[in-house]
């Protein structure tokens, strides 16, 4: 990983960024292993808790996946759609 996440230190505490880089860690995993569906969608909660506003989530999401190659949108996306699947796995 040689890359940063897109994070605000000036108004998240320092909870709110440790579920914000969870969040993004999960993402992460789902391209480059699996992850648990249950997990990533609890974590995308909270996510949505600390960035209520959709123009910001998109914001920070896309600079995510400029930087990373992963996409925040297509891996919750494929959680919500794939509901008896324990895992999910990005190709």
């Amino acid at each position: 990983m040689n890359y940063r996440y897109p994070i605000d230190e000036t108004f998240w505490s320092k909870e709110e960024i440790v579920d914000v880089v969870n969040f993004y860690t999960l993402v992460e995993q789902a391209y480059e292993k699996s992850v648990k569906r249950e997990e990533l969608l609890l974590a995308y909660t909270r996510f949505k808790q600390i960035v209520p506003s959709k123009s910001e989530e998109k914001k920070l999401c896309n600079q995510f996946e400029k930087e990373s190659g992963y996409s925040c949108y297509h891996t919750v996306k494929k959680a919500r759609s794939s509901a008896q699947e324990e895992k999910i796995k990005m190709n």
